[in-house]
C-alpha cells in the first residue's frame, strides 16, 4: 500500500537532484574544516541568515543545545516559551548538558513572547537569583499551529535583549516555511538576533542535517561544543550536498505546501465530526480537532486511518496535527478528507 504521510515534514525523502549531488559530492575531513561541500553549505546558510558564520550539525536539537550552551554558563537562565520545542521536546538537555536553567513563558497565539512578560522575567543582580542570559524564539511555532512572527517582532524583542545585555537565539527550524508565508527573505528575520538554527530535513527535503549561524566568534565557540558534544563528522560533504540542492531549489516551493495545507483545511471543515481552528492554517500545518460528539478518541481515528492507507498523527486525546510537504500532491490532499469522512461516518 502506498501510504500519504501526514505525521510530519520530517518524513521528506530526498529528490533525485539531491541524491545525484550526494553521489559526486567532493568530500574532505570537516573536522580538519577541509570538506569543501560543508564549507560551502556552511558560506551559503550564514549568507541567506544575514550573519557571519555558519556551521553544520547533525539535527535542529544539537544546534539549539550548541547555541544555547555557547551563549550561557552554568547556572544561567535562558527564557524561553513554555510551548517551545527546545523546552517540550529536546530532552531537558540545556539543563542535563549545560547546567543551563529555563525560565518559561506563555507563548502568545502566534508564538511569540510579550515583550512585558521578557522583561519581568529579567533577574535582579542578586547572589539568590541565576543570572538571565538568553531569550530563546521559535518561528514558525510548532506547538502554536505552525504559526510565524514577523520582522518587526524580530526586531523589537532583538533591541530589547541588546539593551539590557541579553543575547537572543532563533530556533528556525521551519524559517523558510515563515519567510515565504509572509513573502520575505529569512534573513529579514534571523539578521536581528545573535544566533538562528533551520533545518535542512524538513520541509526542504534533504535526509539529515541543520544549520546554526551567527558571529564568528560564536560559531568558533559553537564549532568546540559541537566536538564535545560528539557531532565532528568526517567526510559529511556527503550529507552537505544534498543541503545545498536544498536551499538552491526547495524554498520559493515551499508556498505549494502552504497552499495544500489550506485546501486541506477547507476540505477537513465539511467533515462532520470535526473541528478546524479559526484561521488556520498559518504555513504548512493543519491542526482539526475531534467534535465532542464523536465517541473515538484521536488516537483510535488515527489507527483506523492508517490501516487505509492515510498517516496522521494524534497530538492528544481529540486533537491531529497534519502536515503538508513536497511528497503531498493535491491528490493526498482529496484522499485524507475522504478517509477522514470514511473513518467518522
Amino acid at each position: 500500500m502506498e501510504f500519504i504521510d501526514l505525521r510530519s515534514d520530517t518524513v521528506t525523502h530526498p529528490t533525485p537532484a539531491m541524491r545525484e549531488a550526494m553521489a559526486k559530492a567532493q568530500v574532505g575531513d570537516d573536522v580538519y574544516g577541509e570538506d569543501p561541500t560543508v564549507n560551502r553549505l556552511q558560506e551559503m546558510a550564514a549568507t541567506m541568515m544575514g550573519q557571519e558564520a555558519g556551521l553544520f550539525v547533525a539535527s535542529g536539537t544539537m544546534g539549539n543545545l550548541v547555541a544555547i550552551l555557547a551563549h550561557c554558563g552554568r547556572g544561567d537562565e535562558a527564557i524561553l516559551g513554555d510551548q517551545a520545542h527546545t523546552f517540550l521536546y529536546e530532552a531537558g538537555g540545556i539543563s542535563a548538558l549545560g547546567g543551563v536553567h529555563s525560565c518559561q513563558l506563555p507563548n502568545q497565539p502566534d508564538g511569540s513572547l510579550a515583550i512585558d512578560d521578557i522583561e519581568a522575567a529579567i533577574r535582579p543582580d542578586d547572589a539568590h537569583h541565576p543570572v538571565t542570559r538568553l531569550i530563546a524564539l521559535e518561528n514558525t511555532h510548532n506547538r502554536c499551529g505552525g504559526t510565524y512572527q514577523t520582522v518587526e517582532y524580530k526586531r523589537a524583542v532583538s533591541d530589547f535583549a541588546h539593551e539590557n545585555s541579553l543575547v537572543v537565539h532563533l530556533d528556525g527550524a521551519r524559517i523558510f516555511n515563515a519567510a515565504v508565508a509572509q513573502g520575505i527573505a529569512a534573513k529579514e528575520l534571523a539578521a536581528p538576533v545573535d544566533s538562528v538554527t533551520f533545518c535542512l530535513s524538513k520541509g526542504l527535503c534533504a535526509p539529515v542535517g541543520s544549520l546554526l549561524c551567527g558571529s564568528k566568534e560564536f560559531i568558533a565557540k559553537a564549532h568546540r561544543i559541537r566536538k564535545q558534544l560528539g557531532g565532528g563528522m568526517r567526510q559529511a560533504g556527503i550529507l552537505a550536498a544534498a543541503g545545498i540542492v536544498a536551499l538552491e531549489t526547495m524554498i520559493e516551493r515551499l508556498a505549494e505546501d502552504h497552499a495544500r495545507a489550506k485546501k486541506l483545511a477547507e476540505g477537513l471543515k465539511q467533515v462532520k465530526g470535526l473541528v478546524v481552528d479559526a484561521g488556520s492554517p498559518a504555513t504548512n500545518m493543519v491542526f482539526p480537532s475531534l467534535a465532542e460528539d464523536v465517541s473515538l478518541s484521536a488516537e483510535q481515528v488515527e489507527e483506523k486511518m492508517n490501516a487505509f492507507g492515510v498517516r496522521v498523527r494524534a497530538i492528544s486525546q481529540r486533537r491531529f496535527r497534519l502536515v503538508t510537504h513536497y511528497w503531498i500532491d493535491d491528490a493526498g490532499v482529496e484522499r485524507t478528507v475522504a478517509v477522514f469522512r470514511h473513518v467518522l461516518h
